[in-house]
């Protein structure tokens, strides 16, 4: 059993605490999203006993930490610590959290014009414009959302409207502050940086 030191933390998202650990939680980068126990049976066993716990709505797995969405049913002070004590006990006992990352599946039968289709294909690097904004959010806006328990990935750029489109998961997701970080802080700096980009929008998940 190694030795794994994790803290909880609060996030701005009233419904989601940060597990914050001393080790590598996944590696290189990635992230992974789970929203029900199905979703994560094959990719995360940690994800998958974690949504036994009842009151447990989503985990995101990023980094060097788990954010944890729960239920209104109750509130965090009567399950963060067994949450916490759980969450040490696994990683104590196994190396590899996310055994699989989830890949995001491209339903070419669905594929429309229409909005909620944009969520099922996964994001392509097609110009220059568009690497630029992934390089703007991986240096300004990607640390400082994780240090809140959250990632932000690019999905698309319409150069027509001048529309970026993001993805918001962990504790971004269903945020009550996100719009106004989304808003005020990320679309201000892409502006300043691109002229071309006149606003910033997020995918529902």
């Amino acid at each position: 059993m190694r030795p794994v030191t994790i803290y909880a933390e609060s996030t701005p998202n009233p419904s989601t605490m940060k597990f914050v650990a001393d080790v590598m939680l996944i590696k290189g980068g990635q992230t992974a999203e789970f929203l029900t126990q199905a979703s994560a049976n094959g990719h995360s066993q940690l994800a998958v006993e974690l949504f036994n716990f009842p009151f447990v709505q989503g985990v995101f797995i990023a980094s060097n930490f788990i954010t944890v969405t729960k239920s209104d049913a109750l509130q965090w002070e009567y399950v963060a610590n067994e949450l916490q004590s759980f969450i040490v006990d696994f990683v104590r006992k196994n190396e590899v959290i996310v055994e699989k990352v989830p890949e995001v599946i491209v339903n070419t039968n669905d594929l429309t014009d229409d909005s909620s289709s944009v969520a099922k294909k996964a994001p392509v690097i097609k110009t220059e414009a568009d690497q630029m904004i992934v390089n703007l959010l991986e240096e300004y806006v990607t640390p400082a959302v994780e240090s809140d328990g959250g990632a932000i990935h690019f999905q698309s750029f319409d150069e027509t409207t001048g529309t970026v489109t993001v993805v918001l998961k962990g504790a971004c997701s269903g945020c009550p502050s996100s719009t106004a970080t989304l808003k005020g802080g990320i679309e201000s700096l892409l502006k300043s940086h691109m002229p071309e980009v006149q606003e910033v929008v997020a995918l529902a998940d």
